[in-house]
């Protein structure tokens, strides 16, 4: 009897918590869609949200983020993962080092990385392009401590060096030992990697702000200096628009297929 009572209480503090956890993330979110439905005038209505496919600067500003988040997530697949990948296989010296490189823009307040890196873009912006495609350098350096943990965990939860010695074996080259058999075993943590790098990068302001580059943050934000009801608006729009967007975004995967995949690579 004294088992059920505290499965019981176990269950009602896990159902009191996520209770608490969901109406301390739904309140803003119902507090922002009861705001952007006003108006001046104090009517009720959709005026705000008809008016933010009227916004060609922020449409386009949008596009510019979503290009932005495509980079930053190629040079995760491309560079982070194999880098990381080999210095765990035939480099574990220099775990530690590359660990603590990666970690170093946790350290370094934005206001601090944005006044290092301004003399580098003014610099590129006149010699080379002025394109805000420029930011997906600065933004990768953002990523790198997130998407380096979330590698390092899914790489230690899983025997890469017998992977990789087997693959080896059986006469796989370097590049179908590194994307055929050890990425399919560690793909959940490179898509999660991915899913806050594009997260990151859509809701990044201040980097952008301060070098003069329109994204999806900055354009929100002029909005807002002019129409409140508006801004709030797209705020929630770009909320949801992130949150489909994760959404749609396969974060696992099915251990036994990874297995499967890895034996029959």
């Amino acid at each position: 009897m004294s088992v059920q009572n505290q499965s019981l209480g176990i269950k009602t503090w896990r159902r009191a918590i996520i209770l608490f956890v969901a109406i301390y993330l739904l309140l803003p979110i119902a507090a922002m869609l009861d705001f952007s439905t006003k108006s001046l005038s104090g009517k009720r209505g959709l005026s705000s949200w008809r008016a933010i496919f009227q916004q060609p600067d922020l449409i386009a500003a949008v596009g510019v983020s979503l290009e932005l988040a495509a980079i930053v997530v190629a040079l995760v697949f491309f560079l982070v993962v194999p880098t990381v990948v080999w210095v765990h296989l035939k480099l574990p010296k220099l775990r530690r080092p590359i660990e603590l490189i990666c970690l170093l823009p946790l350290a370094i307040p934005g206001i601090v990385l944005v006044v290092g890196v301004a003399s580098i873009y003014r610099w590129i912006s006149i010699h080379v392009t002025e394109s805000p495609l420029m930011l997906a350098a600065v933004y990768s350096m953002l990523v790198l401590p997130y998407t380096y943990r979330s590698l390092s965990a899914a790489l230690n939860s899983v025997d890469i060096h017998t992977l990789a010695e087997a693959s080896r074996t059986l006469g796989a080259s370097t590049y179908r030992m590194l994307f055929g058999v050890v990425f399919p075993t560690i793909r959940s943590g490179v898509m999660s990697g991915a899913v806050i790098a594009i997260a990151l990068v859509l809701g990044e302001y201040t980097i952008s702000s301060i070098l003069n580059f329109s994204t999806m943050q900055v354009e929100i934000n002029l909005i807002g200096q002019t129409d409140g009801f508006v801004a709030v608006a797209i705020s929630l729009a770009s909320l949801i628009f992130v949150f489909l967007l994760l959404v749609v975004i396969p974060t696992t995967v099915n251990h036994r297929n990874e297995v499967l995949e890895a034996e029959h690579s």
